[in-house]
């Protein structure tokens, strides 16, 4: 069993030059091939959520080509669909992946269609076994123990509260949350949209709400924290810089500068690693051997993109436009083969 991955919040930027540098130093890391899989749960509401998977993916795939990159994503959009995160054959790229992403969409969707789910276990199982993750945006919000409920504040105007996270760190014995576009300042000198957009003022309400000992950290944007369990330390990645908030008193760390654990709490290692996951779910990450024996060509994220556009065209039944996938499909150099089981693509 190797050790526990690398994790990596960003503040922003997942497709700027300073999130590459971020999935970069990760890949080396990584035995190849890098297996990447791609969780499209945050932006599932979106019906636009295959395309902006297929754009990290894209990226992913030209920015780390040196490192023999399998890229699949997971339209893991939402329960009691045909796309739910907790069908094991939509969570199936996650038992091979050496390194998983999710990035933007709404925290609090996020949340709700991933606590207690099989996607978010085999994620937390595969982390445990030394896949690296990568959260970006609405995905750092929701990896945290407390929430934040950025578009309710914000856009519907809803009271500042809070909402239970995904509590990734809780098994390690830490009270952690994250805030992304920490430094925002798209409304100008008119509007305060520092702190994920709510503004100083009311995040003050909010970081009031937050129980003692726990620790906000701040993340600017296109700057990452990277959690190195080997090493026992965080580093800052990108362009400006990483606040720390406990009591919401923040310690600034500029890129460049390097955080010990013990900065954040006294951090547990679970024991056994399985601590926190159910047996079944353990056993399904482990059964699966890490490196693809078939020797099949993995498809491009562009043609799986248009393979889930199809099935969700077939599922409202608009077969003219299930065709049209099809043949768009086709002109990339892929066949789609219809089987008892799902959909399969097959060269050629």
């Amino acid at each position: 069993m190797t050790s526990l991955g690398p994790i990596a919040f960003l503040g922003s930027g997942e497709t700027s030059l300073a999130g590459g540098r971020v999935f970069e130093h990760l890949a080396r890391q990584i035995e190849q091939p890098l297996r990447i899989a791609i969780l499209e749960t945050p932006a599932g509401f979106e019906l636009n959520s295959a395309q902006v998977a297929a754009r990290v993916a894209n990226f992913l795939q030209t920015r780390l080509s040196n490192y023999k990159s399998q890229i699949q994503i997971v339209p893991a959009r939402k329960r009691g669909t045909p796309f739910s995160p907790d069908d094991p054959e939509i969570c199936a790229p996650l038992l091979q992946a050496n390194l998983v992403f999710m990035g933007p969409g709404s925290p609090t969707y996020a949340i709700r269609q991933l606590k207690d789910s099989l996607a978010w276990d085999l994620l937390r199982a595969r982390h445990r076994m030394g896949a690296a993750l990568v959260f970006a945006s609405a995905a750092t919000i929701a990896a945290g123990q407390i929430g934040l409920p950025v578009y309710e504040i914000y856009k519907v105007g809803q009271d500042v509260h809070t909402v239970p996270g995904l509590g990734l760190f809780d098994d390690f014995g830490l009270a952690l949350s994250f805030i992304p576009h920490w430094n925002n300042t798209d409304g100008g000198q008119e509007l305060d949209t520092s702190r994920c957009f709510i503004g100083r003022e009311r995040f003050e309400v909010w970081c009031a709400y937050l129980p003692e000992n726990h620790t906000v950290v701040g993340l600017d944007e296109h700057t990452a924290i990277v959690f190195d369990f080997r090493q026992r330390e965080c580093f800052v990645m990108g362009v400006s810089s990483v606040s720390l908030l406990r009591t919401c008193n923040p310690r600034i760390y500029p890129a460049g500068s390097t955080i010990l654990f013990e900065e954040f709490g006294s951090i547990e290692i679970p024991h056994p690693l399985s601590q926190g996951i159910s047996p079944a779910i353990w056993e399904m990450a482990s059964s699966i051997s890490p490196h693809p024996t078939t020797g099949e060509e993995i498809p491009p994220p562009e043609v799986t993109a248009l393979l889930e556009a199809r099935q969700a065209a077939r599922a409202r039944k608009d077969w003219s436009r299930a065709d049209d996938y099809r043949r768009r499909i086709q002109a990339l150099g892929w066949t789609v083969q219809d089987t008892p089981e799902g959909p399969k693509l097959v060269r050629g």
